[in-house]
């Protein structure tokens, strides 16, 4: 599952462009007074101007092996989300390894080392190593119902999970991470889920507005 773009809504382009462009140092694509993006490995990521926001989670693919040169490239730029005090996460199951940090709007954003893409990297870390986008979450507080409908648009594998709590759906290289907020507050932080705005552009086109979602062409 590729995922081409996100965009994620912000009611303030001064801090975002700010944050991503002079804190974490990605490349800007896009630069206008209601909409900014970025080149994040094969993706983009994109923020357009809202009044009313909540905020998401996203995650990049960094390579495999590059975990713990990107934990200490993040420390250095911003703080770190450890879970249970430990500042990368296992995730065992899914041969992976991760790191979390919050944006300027409070997105929970993550850089996660997979062994299943195969990919490594001898270069120093930077945000030109990131490989692409690879997760987008969604809040919601039915699941099965938000499968369906991204199933409808196009077959995809259910990854891990189930319909109750939590469901990621996808593979490796691309996944919805489904969570039903009524249950299950976001990882690492455990504070409450919320159902965020976003488009997505890739092998799925849709926008996600107001908890509905609506395929775009």
């Amino acid at each position: 599952m590729q995922i081409q773009e996100i965009t994620l809504f912000t009611s303030n382009i001064q801090n975002q462009r700010h944050f991503y462009k002079h804190v974490l140092q990605f490349e800007m694509t896009l630069d206008s007074s209601d909409k900014i993006a970025f080149k994040a490995g094969k993706s983009t990521l994109v923020f357009q101007y809202k009044s009313e926001i909540k905020p998401s989670h996203v995650a990049f693919n960094i390579p495999s092996n590059a975990i713990n040169d990107a934990l200490i490239w993040l420390k250095q730029r911003t703080n770190v989300l450890p879970f249970q005090n430990e500042a990368i996460a296992e995730f065992t199951s899914w041969n992976a390894k991760a790191i979390y940090f919050y944006d300027a709007d409070h997105n929970i954003m993550e850089f996660i080392a997979r062994e299943s893409i195969g990919i490594e990297s001898d270069m120093a870390f930077s945000t030109n190593t990131i490989v692409s986008i690879s997760e987008m979450a969604i809040a919601t507080t039915n699941i099965e119902s938000i499968y369906n409908q991204i199933n409808t648009l196009k077959p995809i594998p259910v990854f891990d999970g189930d319909f109750d709590l939590f469901c990621a759906v996808g593979n490796d290289e691309g996944l919805f991470i489904l969570i039903n907020k009524e249950k299950k507050s976001w990882f690492p932080t455990m504070e409450e889920a919320f159902t965020s705005d976003f488009i997505i552009r890739g092998d799925y086109n849709f926008s996600f507005e107001n908890g509905k979602l609506k395929e775009i062409m």
